[in-house]
């Protein structure tokens, strides 16, 4: 059930990433235009920021099953994969000098994942000073949501171990 329920939230991902319009109704050439991008970055970086930690912290509590968890945190990394690819897309199309190698939405998507796994092929990248700011965000998520991850699935070993062991030390106890 829970490859079921990644793999649909991976299809619906990248069914948003592929649909969603990338035009302003502005002119992001002119100064507003700009300030106005700048604020809608900003605010969408906070905004994304507030939900994972909230989703994080409501994902580290041990209320819920390990199986949810890996489950939340999957999800959160499907949503920010997302959010930085359309950004980075956006970003090569209203300033052409920003990355090299970056032209189409799987161009973006694939810069996005190889910066998610740290393997820098070096075939895309940021050339430009926002671009690398951009980059540098994405790559404290991701450290912040793999963290998440891995003390979910250190939390779940660790208890199993415990449990494991308290069971053995009762049926040794009953042996004596």
């Amino acid at each position: 059930m829970h490859a079921i329920r990644n793999g649909a939230a991976a299809v619906c991902a990248l069914l948003l990433y592929y649909s969603v319009p990338v035009g302003w109704v502005f002119e992001l050439d002119s100064w507003p235009g700009r300030v106005v991008g700048i604020v809608v970055f900003v605010a969408s970086v906070a905004g994304l920021g507030w939900l994972v930690w909230r989703r994080i912290e409501h994902l580290l509590g041990e209320s819920t099953a390990v199986g949810e968890r890996v489950d939340g945190v999957l999800l959160l990394l499907c949503i920010v994969c997302v959010v930085f690819a359309l950004v980075y897309y956006r970003m090569q199309h209203l300033y052409p000098n920003q990355f090299t190698g970056l032209e189409t939405r799987t161009d973006a998507l694939y810069y996005t994942l190889v910066t998610l796994g740290t393997i820098g092929y070096g075939d895309i990248h940021a050339t430009g000073q926002a671009a690398r700011i951009v980059t540098m965000v994405q790559i404290v998520f991701d450290l912040v949501v793999l963290g998440t991850l891995l003390a979910i699935v250190t939390t779940s070993v660790t208890s199993r171990i415990r449990a494991a062991n308290a069971v053995s030390d009762a049926a040794r106890d009953t042996t004596r």
